[in-house]
């Protein structure tokens, strides 16, 4: 998915029918799905001419999805649900009572693709490489790579989980003591890292616009299909795959159980099948279609997976808070005139979330995690002083309640200076080995100080180490939507649309970027 029309994508309505049609009715068949699923929407549109089944999407990301059917929350919302793997969702208590029929629809193993440079230096073109052997290679500093928010994106779970079971020699379902004792590894694997991203396809569009990275961790799929040729690496200690199951829910009606079933048997003939991997570069699943060349003859083994809820959780926030290299953050806040009442208390809110008070499971990884650095810079007329916090590895709290007070004293007042205060942002240097990005969120137009010609003219003049830092923007209220998109646009960012949904839940998913 493209940055700059992501919008809140992974969270509002994909039509797959004709604009203005009803979101229900007895063809249609709402599916809550994940992003990676997008790519399928023309296919699927076809599928109502052939079948008579209108398909609606719903997009979330992988925990917010799995909680929302784990709690009813999807039940008379949605008949199904279409994400790249249901293991995390069949680890919640009271989850396998909400599905009924899985039906599962394609295969994309998570591996390593690198520029064939790269590859051929380290010998992994011509003979085969355990996960053991590249975590040693990452720990030497012989290549970088990209890799998506495992709290966010299938792909970067599927890869977390496949090279904790990979390097901790289970032989079974990862334990937490195999966790523990393994997180020294994950961090020398994990030193390589060099671009995170909230989706796989938003990776693959970060890693084509930044030549510093060698590769990166992604669906085969989204590797085959880069803009620039890769060289695939099939670890020969195994992988984690996706499978796709499209999956009725227990509470689809009768009606919508039989739209259901048309679909899947639709989406497992060997046309769609050869279609999907032609058009997707995904594996069949239907044993009669022989795959593409291009998949390799190798022997897929599957890695072990955890068993326990609790295990994935700690396998992420071991990850989050102890492994990954750290984020560091900067918010640029609209504190305007046109803030107060209901907005400010809104942006008040979205960031007192984000220090542990939205309890979800999405919302504890999404809160501002150990070893980072978060600057806080309110704006009107003119910039505000900028207020730096640091989480500390251990005992985050008293740092996270500094960051909710000063969120609780926000107030607003004054004009608008959007584009002195983002180039107050991009004046400030990222720690050498972080993860740098910014945030700008604004509910009206600038007002103020320099224009947006004159910051991207001063953003072009930034030393090309600066220009990698995207600003993730996020439209609320009366903000101009087009302007806001050519600032994610020139900064390799994205845009969050609030308007539709809400600041807490725009902070929320931008996280998974930073």
């Amino acid at each position: 998915m493209k940055g700059t029309a992501l919008l809140s994508a992974l969270l509002l309505v994909a039509a797959c029918g004709s604009a203005g049609e009803p979101a229900d009715g007895p063809d249609v068949l709402r599916v809550l799905a994940g992003s990676e699923i997008k790519d399928l929407e023309p296919l699927l549109r076809r599928a109502e001419s052939e079948t008579g089944v209108r398909v609606r999407l719903t997009y979330t990301g992988t925990l917010d999805g799995a909680e929302q059917v784990a709690s009813g929350r999807a039940d008379g919302q949605q008949d199904a649900v279409w994400f790249s793997a249901n293991r995390y969702l069949s680890l919640i208590d009271g989850a396998q009572a909400r599905l009924s029929t899985q039906t599962k629809i394609m295969i994309s193993p998570v591996v390593l693709g690198l520029k064939p440079a790269k590859a051929s230096e380290l010998g992994w073109d011509t003979k085969p490489v355990t996960w053991a052997g590249i975590a040693e290679a990452a720990r030497q500093g012989r290549f970088s790579f990209g890799m998506t928010n495992p709290a966010s994106s299938n792909s970067g779970f599927s890869a977390l989980v496949g090279v904790a079971a990979a390097l901790s020699d289970a032989d079974g379902a990862l334990s937490a003591d195999q966790v523990s004792s393994v997180t020294p590894r994950l961090k020398e694997f994990f030193s390589a890292q060099r671009l995170t991203a909230g989706s796989s396809g938003w990776l693959a569009d970060a890693y084509a616009r930044d030549p510093r990275v060698d590769g990166m961790v992604n669906y085969e799929s989204v590797l085959l299909g880069a803009r620039e040729p890769l060289t695939i690496v099939y670890p020969a200690d195994g992988v984690v795959s996706a499978d796709y199951p499209l999956t009725l829910l227990a509470s689809a009606p009768e009606g919508k159980k039989a739209l259901y079933g048309k679909l899947a048997d639709w989406l497992r003939t060997p046309a769609v099948q050869k279609e999907i991997m032609t058009g997707t570069h995904r594996r069949p699943i239907v044993a009669g279609v022989p795959p593409d060349p291009r998949f390799g003859s190798a022997q897929l083994i599957e890695l072990p997976f955890p068993n326990r809820r609790s295990t994935a959780d700690e396998l992420i926030a071991t990850y989050l808070n102890q492994v990954r290299v750290p984020a560091e953050a900067a918010f640029v806040l609209d504190t305007s005139g046109s803030m107060q009442g209901d907005r400010i208390a809104a942006l008040r809110q979205a960031l007192v979330a984000l220090t542990g008070a939205d309890t979800s499971a999405s919302g504890a990884f999404s809160r501002f995690r150990n070893r980072e650095s978060v600057t806080m810079m309110p704006f009107d007329d003119a910039p505000g002083s900028p207020v730096p916090f640091t989480v500390p590895e251990r005992d985050p709290a008293p740092v996270l309640g500094e960051i909710r007070r000063f969120a609780e004293g926000l107030e607003a007042a004054g004009g608008t200076a959007i584009y002195d205060s983002l180039k107050a942002a991009y004046d400030r240097p990222v720690a050498p080995g972080h993860y740098g990005s910014i945030v700008l969120m604004t509910d009206g137009e600038n007002t103020d100080g320099s224009d947006y010609a004159a910051f991207e003219a001063h953003y072009r003049s930034l030393p090309e180490e600066r220009r990698h830092t995207p600003t993730f923007v996020v439209l609320f209220g009366e903000s101009d939507a087009e302007e806001m998109r050519r600032v994610a646009e020139l900064t390799g960012g994205a845009v969050f649309d609030a308007r539709s949904t809400s600041l807490a839940e725009a902070f929320k998913e931008i996280r998974g970027y930073q």
